[in-house]
């Protein structure tokens, strides 16, 4: 059934008073001009309809919703202080989620003023386009845009807006319609995108690669709740067509490095396909990276009030399934992707500012780092005028001998909701320039990246019936992380669908993916460290009551979905 409901317009200006950036957008783009086209267009209509994304992508929302309600990260209530926020983080991980969950409500408050926005931009390009070439690939964008942001809506909560004009109401759009309206509306754009403006835009390679993305959870995306997805031939042969698109086209290649693709100059990153743009002076944020770490860990000598937060963990079912696939060689000498000692460091040494580094992967055991008196304090400096490096003093605790000492046990007890509980994960490179740890964030946050095409099209392969095409897809992504060869992953030596969620885990942790990986593969209602809830119908997010109290002058708009 399709139903019609007014875009909340109105949210725009209700974010506008609780959100921790002025929205002052900028995109930049090596590749234009500087015209009129570019001043009046790129500034008035394209850049807002990117502009709220690295916002989106936030620790408190998009990756809340993906990660800590999965089996990935867990965040408790800090010592009893920190991070307890009515306990809606705890809400998000035991699935016990409500139409006010704020979390939730943010990424709605988003998303739909998003989609606004694309709307609005669509409206000022459309006639512009039918004679400016320049005018067509922006247009081209925002669509592509706005069905992107309409994925996301259909994955969370299982409708998506079909909308063109801004003074017109939004149609509903569920199950298959909303499928279907997403991939025309992809379809419909590729011819014009372009392959050369970076992956901070929309290009032909990143609307292949949302294309597979959507055929792969198509069968989800059509009945959220089935006991049994229908991963259709059809489907499956559409994602290994789009992926070997991506894949072939020349443009991209797998990163040496793994953790190179979370640098903070990764938007050059040949690996990338589709990012968040946070290059400098995009208003991005560095949250991805203090989000987990500890309040007394500096990523920075030269800004001693840039400090963690003791945020999220991942949980020990998530670390055991690392040791599990290792055994009794430690992850860390094993696989390329756990853990990168990016700086070598011996106790009680001193180092340059220029040298230091912040080391890269989960962090586990005792910790070591710039050394102060006390919290946001200025650090310490050695006789030659270097840093000195010590053991990380816990510095919310009296003892002389309290240190940062990351444990793997975490859970909701007071016992276990301690600082030092849970390893924690720095994937993202420390931003240089953020003077509070929280802002100036300069690495570009992953959409999508061609190590996931492979996985894609390994997945499509598998759930074909080809186990050896999906084992070779893993393996090559895994030989691939050749920068540190005594740590590049062995190949596996078998492929079934629980080694491939075992290994979509270890490649993509952290990157706002897990929930929908886990909904996929049939794990959501599992049970893992605090989380017992098997209802079926959490797969879908409820639709925030402010939402449904909005559009209550037209009834039946806009119907909460089962069970809230």
């Amino acid at each position: 059934m399709k139903n019609t409901i007014k875009l909340a317009l109105l949210a725009f200006s209700m974010l506008l008073s609780w959100s921790c950036t002025d929205l002052e957008e900028k995109i930049l783009d090596e590749s234009l001009s500087g015209g009129a086209l570019e001043s009046d267009l790129v500034q008035g209509a394209v850049a807002p309809a990117y502009g709220m994304l690295p916002e989106f992508y936030r620790h408190t929302r998009y990756f809340a919703v993906q990660e800590i309600s999965a089996d990935e990260a867990i965040l408790p209530y800090r010592g009893g202080r920190d991070w307890g926020d009515n306990g809606i983080y705890i809400e998000l991980h035991q699935h016990t989620y409500t139409p006010v969950h704020s979390n939730v409500r943010q990424c709605w408050d988003y998303l739909t003023v998003m989609i606004s926005r694309t709307v609005l931009a669509i409206n000022v390009l459309t006639p512009l386009a039918e004679t400016d070439a320049e005018a067509r690939v922006f247009l081209a964008e925002v669509k592509g845009l706005r069905a992107f942001y309409n994925m996301i809506v259909l994955d969370l909560w299982g409708i998506a807006f079909q909308k063109d004009e801004a003074g017109e109401l939004s149609t509903i759009l569920r199950g298959n319609d909303a499928v279907e309206y997403i991939r025309t509306e992809f379809e419909s754009v590729i011819d014009d995108l372009r392959t050369d403006v970076g992956p901070g835009r929309l290009t032909k390679g990143g609307a292949w690669a949302l294309l597979a993305r959507l055929h792969l959870n198509a069968a989800v995306w059509r009945d959220p709740y089935s006991t049994n997805f229908d991963f259709t031939t059809a489907d499956m042969d559409k994602v290994i067509e789009y992926a070997n698109l991506v894949i072939n086209s020349g443009q991209y290649e797998l990163s040496p490095e793994y953790f190179a693709v979370f640098d903070n100059d990764n938007h050059t990153n040949s690996e990338l396909v589709f990012a968040v743009d946070q290059r400098p002076d995009l208003n991005g944020h560095n949250r991805m990276s203090y989000f987990s770490m500890s309040d007394n860990f500096y990523g920075n000598p030269l800004y001693p009030q840039a400090n963690g937060t003791d945020g999220a963990a991942i949980t020990s079912d998530f670390y055991q399934s690392w040791v599990q696939a290792y055994g009794d060689v430690d992850p860390a000498e094993a696989d390329a992707r756990f853990f990168w000692e990016a700086m070598v460091v011996p106790e009680d040494s001193c180092i340059a500012a220029e040298d230091f580094e912040v080391n890269r992967g989960i962090y586990r055991g005792l910790q070591f780092g710039l050394q102060n008196n006390g919290r946001r304090l200025p650090f310490i400096m050695c006789d030659d005028g270097r840093y000195k490096i010590g053991k990380l003093r816990d510095w919310r605790r009296a003892e002389a001998n309290a240190y940062v000492d990351f444990e793997e046990e975490i859970n909701f007890t007071p016992e276990g909701s301690d600082y030092n509980t849970g390893f924690r994960v720095e994937k993202y490179q420390w931003s240089k320039s953020s003077d509070d740890g929280r802002n100036k964030g300069e690495a570009d946050l992953v959409i999508v990246r061609l190590a996931d095409l492979y996985m894609m099209r390994a997945e499509a392969k598998l759930r074909k019936g080809d186990a050896p095409g999906a084992l070779a897809d893993v393996n090559l992504v895994r030989a691939s992380r050749t920068a540190r060869p005594d740590v590049t992953p062995p190949p596996l030596a078998e492929m079934t669908e629980d080694i491939l969620f075992r290994e979509r885990g270890f490649e993509f942790y952290w990157e706002h993916q897990r929930r929908t990986d886990m909904i996929r593969f049939g794990k959501y209602e599992d049970t893992w460290t605090e989380k017992t809830n098997s209802d079926v119908q959490r797969r879908l997010f409820p639709i925030p009551q402010a939402a449904i109290d909005g559009a209550s002058d037209t009834p039946g708009y806009l119907v909460q979905n089962p069970s809230y």
